[in-house]
């Protein structure tokens, strides 16, 4: 990959064709490989699978993800497999609103986009393949090394790839290379996670709303509307099930009727799911990381996605913050050809928006997923209230479409359909 199509001098054109390498293939990887190749950049993406599929269940999108896949050019196909959501609404068992907010009330136009992970990702594989990415699959990055005008990895089996003018990191919360980064303050599981199951949702019973039923602390559903994963496939709903991680084994001891009881006890909304259920096999088992780096950029490497914010999904965030990633990265290449300047610029314009959501969400997990139940009065009876304040509403609604640059400052919303 050396010879005649390296880079000579980084400082005398911003026309020269980068070698990038991009380690992890699944929402912030692709998203930046897509956007570095469109400038006419050679770029190789790895991942460690030896086949290439979507895990997990649904996600949602916000405004300012969905702003970022415009860019990508597959916000279109994606909008008419997703869900539209205007809602979240989160009540205790008999139906009191605990969490109740509209899209609308930011915005008239705003709203969430449901999706099924596997919409996402043949969306982005299927741009990246058409920008020109090489995608290899079954790669195992191990380590790296960073030298002054190149930067390597080698992968499990000791094969050396690159060299590269930069290497960008998104192999998601269990990085096998961000500890060799640098600079980790904070990587810690989550004692509780949930289990994860897609249901066909052929009614529409789950539209428009994420909806969530919470019992204390320690007990709680939700339902995302996720669209489709294909063009003919069903209309799906992601339904998430909280639980300590330390419980999951116990829980299938205790076999699958048991299980479905409990949830049949939480809200009867579960039963057309419950009954599609068949096998614990059919559950995926989730859980989360709270991952804190003191930069994420530095020389020729930069850190993307949940590789280096990993965070509870309380927020809704994750990837969201894994486009913004892309698109920030991809700013700070169109600024400056020099590799350094690059990375630095991209910490820079990303270093305050993620500690807040970072911040944000360890302090707001505890609140619905914990064994802490005995601060269920106290958020019943004041995040209403604090919601039907206009600061309070402000606050949240500009949180959750991922405008928030932290406590007393956000963003302008995007406006999908007109350029930036």
């Amino acid at each position: 990959m050396g010879g005649k199509n390296r880079r000579r001098n980084p400082l005398n054109s911003r026309e020269i064709t980068m070698q990038v390498g991009v380690i992890g293939c699944g929402t912030a990887g692709p998203a930046a490989a897509i956007l570095l190749a469109r400038r006419g950049h050679r770029v190789q993406l790895f991942d460690q699978a030896a086949e290439l599929k979507p895990l997990g269940a649904g996600l949602l999108l916000q405004p300012t993800g969905m702003a970022v896949l415009e860019q990508l050019g597959v916000l279109d196909e994606l909008m008419r497999l997703g869900s539209r959501v205007e809602r979240l609404l989160g009540t205790d068992p008999h139906g009191r609103p605990v969490l109740d907010v509209r899209y609308a009330d930011l915005r008239t136009d705003l709203f969430g986009l449901g999706l099924h992970r596997g919409a996402l990702f043949s969306a982005l594989h299927g741009e990246a393949v058409r920008a020109g990415v090489e995608i290899r699959s079954g790669v195992a990055a191990a380590s790296f090394e960073e030298r002054a005008d190149s930067v390597s990895f080698r992968d499990r089996g000791g094969r050396e790839h690159g060299p590269f003018d930069l290497l960008l990191i998104a192999d998601g919360a269990r990085s096998s290379l961000r500890d060799q980064f640098g600079g980790v303050r904070r990587c810690d599981r989550y004692p509780w996670g949930a289990l994860w199951f897609v249901a066909e949702d052929s009614e529409g019973q789950f539209a428009g709303v994420l909806r969530q039923v919470y019992r204390g602390t320690s007990g709680m559903i939700g339902f995302l509307p996720s669209g489709r994963a294909t063009p003919d496939g069903p209309n799906t709903v992601s339904v998430f099930w909280s639980v300590p991680m330390a419980d999951v084994e116990r829980i299938r001891e205790e076999g699958l009727e048991a299980w479905k009881a409990r949830v049949r006890a939480l809200t009867p909304l579960a039963e057309p799911v419950l009954s599609q259920i068949r096998s614990f096999d059919q559950l995926i088992v989730a859980g989360y990381h709270d991952v804190v780096v003191r930069r994420v950029g530095s020389g020729r490497v930069a850190l993307l996605g949940d590789c280096a914010h990993a965070m509870s999904p309380q927020l809704g965030q994750g990837a969201n913050l894994a486009l913004l990633d892309a698109a920030a990265l991809d700013r700070a290449l169109a600024e400056s050809s020099d590799v350094a300047s690059v990375t630095w610029a991209y910490d820079a314009a990303r270093r305050t928006s993620t500690r807040y959501y970072q911040f944000a969400s360890r302090w707001l997990t505890p609140v619905f997923q914990s064994g802490m139940n005995w601060i269920t009065p106290l958020r019943d009876c004041l995040l209403p209230i604090g919601l039907r304040l206009p600061i309070g509403r402000s606050m949240a609604l500009t949180s959750l479409v991922g405008v928030r640059r932290g406590l007393l400052r956000s963003e302008p919303v995007p406006v999908l359909g007109r350029p930036e």
